[in-house]
C-alpha cells in the first residue's frame, strides 16, 4: 500500500511540474503574439507608403493606364506556392492546414506545374509524408523583428525564379490570426503584379523621376511585395502562436484533470492506510489481551 501511495505522489509530482511547463509555454506564446501584433502596423504603414508612391507615379504614365504586371512574368511556366508552415511543435495541425490549401489549390491548376516554397522547419515532414517536392525552403523566424530578413530572403528567391522564367505566377498561402474557422487561412497572387488596385493620384506634383517609367514600376512592385510578403511573416508567426496556445490551454486542462485524479486516488490511499494501520493496531491489541 505504501508503494502504491508513493508511486501516485511521484506521479503528481511530475505532473505538477509539466503544468509549470505548459504555463510558461502558454505565456511565451502569448507575448509572441502581442508582439507580432504590435509590428503588423508599421509594416502596414510602410506598404501604404509604397501604395501611396505607387498612385502618383501612376498619376503621371502616358494615357494614365496602369501596368497589369510587373514585367517578370509572361504568362508561360511554373506557379510558385509559397506556403507558411510552423516552425515550432506543439502548433496542433497547424501546418498540415496550410499544406492542405496548398494541394487542393494544386489539384485545381492541374494544367500547370507548381514549386513549393516552403516557409517553417514543422512543415517539411507534413509535405514529404503528402508526397509533395519542395523546391525551396528556408526555416521561420523566432521573434517579429525578423520579420523583414526572412521577407527579403522569399522575395529575393521568388524574383531569381522570375528571372530564369522558372515560374510566371506566385502565391502566398498562410493562416491568419483569430479562431479556428473556415477565414483563418489566405490565399493570395503577388506575381503577376497587379497595378489596378491602386487608385492614380490626383493633383500632386509632377515629382522627379531619376529611372525611367518600367524600371521605376518594377522596383515599386517589388518592394510592395516584400511588404506584402513581410506582413504574411507576421501573421503567420502569430496565427502559430495562436495555434500553440490553444494547444496549451487544452494541455493544461487535460493536466488538471489528471492532477484531481491523482489527488483524489492519494487521499483514497492515505485513508486507506490509515486504515489498515488502525486495524493492525486493534488486531494487535487483542492478541496481547
Amino acid at each position: 500500500m505504501t508503494g502504491r501511495l508513493a508511486e501516485v505522489e511521484a506521479r503528481m509530482e511530475t505532473v505538477n511540474k509539466l503544468s509549470a511547463v505548459i504555463g510558461a509555454m502558454r505565456g511565451i506564446a502569448a507575448a509572441r503574439t502581442q508582439e507580432a501584433n504590435r509590428h503588423l502596423e508599421s509594416i502596414r504603414t510602410y506598404a501604404d507608403t509604397i501604395g501611396d508612391a505607387i498612385g502618383q507615379a501612376l498619376a503621371f504614365l502616358p494615357g494614365a493606364c496602369a501596368p497589369l504586371s510587373d514585367g517578370a512574368a509572361d504568362g508561360a511556366g511554373r506557379r510558385a506556392i509559397v506556403v507558411f508552415c510552423a516552425e515550432q511543435g506543439f502548433a496542433g495541425a497547424f501546418s498540415r492546414r496550410v499544406l492542405d490549401l496548398a494541394r487542393e489549390t494544386m489539384r485545381l491548376s492541374p494544367q500547370d506545374g507548381h514549386d513549393l516554397l516552403i516557409v517553417g522547419s514543422r512543415g517539411l515532414p507534413d509535405v514529404e509524408e503528402a508526397g509533395l517536392e519542395v523546391a525551396w525552403s528556408t526555416p521561420m523566424i523566432s521573434h517579429p523583428k525578423k520579420a523583414g530578413g526572412l521577407a527579403g530572403r522569399i522575395t529575393e528567391a521568388i524574383y531569381e525564379r522570375l528571372a530564369s522564367r522558372e515560374i510566371s505566377e506566385v502565391s502566398v498561402i498562410h493562416s491568419l490570426p483569430g479562431p479556428p474557422g473556415e477565414d483563418d487561412l489566405l490565399i493570395k497572387r503577388l506575381v503577376p503584379f497587379d497595378f489596378s488596385r491602386f487608385p492614380a493620384a490626383r493633383h500632386v506634383i509632377a515629382p522627379r523621376l531619376t529611372l525611367p517609367p518600367e524600371q521605376l514600376f518594377t522596383r515599386l512592385a517589388e518592394e510592395y511585395v516584400f511588404a506584402e510578403l513581410s506582413e504574411a511573416v507576421v501573421l503567420s508567426f502569430a496565427a502559430e502562436n495562436e495555434a500553440r496556445m490553444r494547444a496549451m490551454i487544452a494541455a493544461h486542462d487535460n493536466v488538471t484533470e489528471t492532477l484531481t485524479d491523482l489527488t483524489a486516488s492519494a487521499r483514497r490511499l492515505r485513508q486507506e492506510e490509515i486504515t489498515n494501520e488502525i486495524v493492525e493496531l486493534a488486531t494487535g491489541s487483542q492478541k496481547e489481551r
